[in-house]
């Protein structure tokens, strides 16, 4: 079934459960993920991040993710992840994606207000869901137009007065593709930001967190949590360990096979640890 993070997201921060947004790069990922979701009886976001909206077009994920969850049992959001131009989003919502982010988070406050409301005018108009990001989460291994960046609540506040953003990414001390969990949560800006806005929140970066720290977090505002490098790890181990073992092989679909399964597994793992307890 298709649906907008709308539909999902204001429950979901109510509840003490998240929902998983997954990152997928292909046919496979997308089986695997809605397969666990189903499985878990759990809605499920398919994010594209921008590597993927660069190859192969936001049009044709499109056409490659709407058939699948408009065919699945449990609910599904197809979200276009960090994207930083208007046109490509614009491109997204016209392929049929039924939530978009615009990050201006490497821009003035005055900026990023300006522009996601620009965006906002858009999706509101349609019914898409629009995420925005404000501070800057930071990648593990470091982007040279990428800022690290907490969340300033004043700040956070006057940007979801004035941006129509439907759900707020916040920089807690998370970081993007961190390989191993480990990254100290910081819970009293959490709070912070708590009190400062109203919107459903939405934590990057979650392969970075430890389990203890995901319930503590999935049981606050927190609406989604956006999940890609332990599920590129789940698929990634086990084409190499398979292709080890069996080196004359070389059919793609007889590795991918594996490796869906393995990606399943591990999607499943992160879409029950984000139920409400």
């Amino acid at each position: 079934m298709l649906v907008s993070l709308q539909d999902i997201s204001p429950e979901a921060s109510r509840s003490t459960g998240a929902i998983a947004c997954c990152n997928v790069f292909g046919i496979e990922e997308a089986i695997a993920v809605i397969s666990a979701a189903e499985e878990a009886k759990r809605p499920v976001i398919l994010a594209v991040n921008k590597d993927m909206a660069e190859l192969a077009g936001v049009e044709a994920m499109a056409g490659l993710l709407l058939p699948l969850a408009k065919a699945s049992s449990t609910k599904v959001c197809i979200h276009l992840d960090h994207c930083y131009e208007e046109e490509t989003v614009y491109r997204a919502i016209h392929s049929g994606f039924t939530s978009v982010m615009f990050d201006g988070s490497q821009l003035p406050l005055s900026e990023n207000i300006r522009r996601t409301r620009q965006v906002a005018n858009v999706t509101k108009s349609l019914g898409i869901s629009l995420e925005g990001e404000l501070g800057s989460v930071p990648y593990q291994e470091g982007r040279d137009h990428i800022r690290s960046a907490l969340t300033d609540p004043d700040e956070a506040s006057i940007y979801e007065e004035q941006s129509g953003i439907d759900v707020l990414a916040i920089s807690v001390g998370n970081v993007h593709r961190m390989a191993e969990a480990g990254t100290p949560i910081n819970f009293d800006l959490v709070s912070k930001l708590e009190q400062a806005v109203s919107l459903p929140l939405v934590i990057h970066g979650t392969t970075g967190i430890t389990e203890q720290d995901i319930r503590a977090l999935k049981k606050r505002r927190i609406a989604k949590f956006n999940v890609g490098t332990t599920l590129r790890q789940a698929f990634g181990y086990a084409i190499r360990e398979r292709m080890k073992n069996e080196p004359d092989k070389y059919d793609r679909q007889y590795f991918a096979g594996t490796a869906i399964d393995a990606l399943r597994k591990e999607a499943k793992r992160v879409i029950t640890l984000l139920a409400p307890e």
